[in-house]
């Protein structure tokens, strides 16, 4: 079965730096299993997986000074 019958969604977590991490999945949980692949220990360790919002790719440019 193809990924795409399964909806994704954008996820921006907070991080303690004050930026924004984005992340992509089906849900919060998914999304951020996904960036563990992605990132190290140190990077997982700056996410605050319980502070996030989900937003449309049509907002992602509204977002952009906020990434980090």
């Amino acid at each position: 079965m193809s990924s795409f019958s399964n909806p994704h969604f954008m996820y921006l977590f907070d991080m303690e730096n004050g930026k924004k991490k984005l992340a992509y999945g089906q849900s919060p949980e998914d999304a951020l299993e996904i960036l563990r692949i992605r990132l190290s220990d140190e990077e997982m360790a700056q996410i605050k997986p319980d502070r996030y919002v989900k937003i449309s790719q049509r907002k992602l440019q509204e977002h952009v000074d906020d990434l980090g």
